[in-house]
């Protein structure tokens, strides 16, 4: 009867945790995930940005402030706005579980805003959750990188 209990507790417990059938997602998934996200940002593709950012997203912008999933979307979506070609380097890809990856790097972003021309280099870190079978952006963080200054 001992037996009977102990097991039976160990099931209940069981059922309580989340089965992890799928292993981390590949380097390579990761990059086309990122690509796939990068590419809707910069050539301003709404109907993939809203299909791939959470309805909850934390957004920490350039400047510091905490955004959410519309001002996100609306800032890639200005037609004020013009980005040209971006490379991003230093990327990095780190899997952190079944269901979560975090994609990263740097990059300078160049284009014109309201007619003026703009540089902003930035170091970025996405957060990405597979939401009912889905990749999704949860949390965006950019951190502007000072230009560097000349030797004098």
């Amino acid at each position: 009867m001992r037996l009977w209990l102990i097991a039976a507790a160990a099931a209940l417990v069981g059922l309580g945790m989340p089965a992890f059938a799928q292993s981390a997602p590949s380097q390579e998934a990761m990059r086309e995930l990122a690509d796939r996200f990068d590419r809707a940002q910069l050539g301003k593709d709404l109907e993939t940005l809203e299909a791939m950012v959470a309805e909850d997203l934390v957004f920490v912008g350039s400047d510091g402030r905490r955004q959410g999933r519309s001002e996100f979307i609306a800032g890639w979506m200005d037609p004020q706005v013009t980005f040209e070609p971006v490379t991003i380097t230093d990327r990095y890809f780190l899997p952190l579980a079944p269901d979560v990856a975090v994609v990263g790097g740097e990059a300078v972003l160049r284009g014109t805003a309201g007619g003026q021309a703009f540089s902003s280099r930035i170091r970025f870190s996405d957060t990405f959750r597979r939401i009912a079978g889905e990749w999704k952006a949860v949390h965006i963080q950019a951190t502007r990188v000072p230009e560097a200054r000349p030797q004098e």
